[in-house]
């Protein structure tokens, strides 16, 4: 019996350690736009202002303002809502300002210098935000598969893309990018 119990022990501190760890990962994911807004102790006031969509995914950009003492924060949001078999779930992705800059020119660069070219091998190019988000492409039967990944550990998150689709991503990245 003293066998199964130090076992069952063994099992839930493995689990806590797992599920501390994953925590611990999660919150290192967080934009800073998100870790301002989920700070405890503020008053926060979200605006949302619609910039477009694009296969389903719509991008917003968020004023976050601590009416308190009246700091702000903003980022562009992506949203898409993911149809599953028996639910739908939205899923999210938070981009801070400084990596707006870096979004764009990596799509430019995936568009002048990538997609031009073909490859003797299998090829991916990604773009990675610190809360997980990701833009790129992947080179499959001979042609550029385009996608955005909303969620880092989601794979329901992924929307595909077009080629044609990244000049008009472009365009809204910019739209939002000035009212930053």
């Amino acid at each position: 019996m003293k066998s199964i119990t130090n076992k069952i022990i063994i099992v839930g501190l493995l689990l806590l350690t797992t599920n501390v760890t994953f925590s611990q990962t999660k919150e290192l994911e967080l934009s800073n736009a998100e870790k301002f807004s989920t700070k405890s102790g503020l008053l926060i006031q979200k605006e949302y202002l619609e910039i477009g969509s694009i296969k389903g995914v719509n991008i917003k950009v968020v004023h976050f303002t601590d009416l308190i003492n009246n700091k702000k924060r903003s980022a562009l949001k992506f949203e898409y809502e993911s149809i599953g078999k028996y639910a739908s779930t939205t899923k999210t992705a938070i981009l801070d300002p400084d990596e707006i800059d870096v979004l764009i020119r990596s799509i430019t660069i995936i568009q002048n210098k990538i997609f031009p070219k073909s490859a003797l091998n299998y090829t991916e190019v990604s773009f990675k935000s610190r809360g997980g988000f990701e833009a790129g492409c992947f080179l499959s039967k001979d042609s550029w598969s385009t996608y955005l990944k909303l969620e880092k550990h989601d794979k329901d998150s992924y929307v595909f893309l077009e080629k044609e689709d990244f000049p008009t991503l472009l365009k809204q990245l910019e739209v939002a990018k000035s009212k930053l």
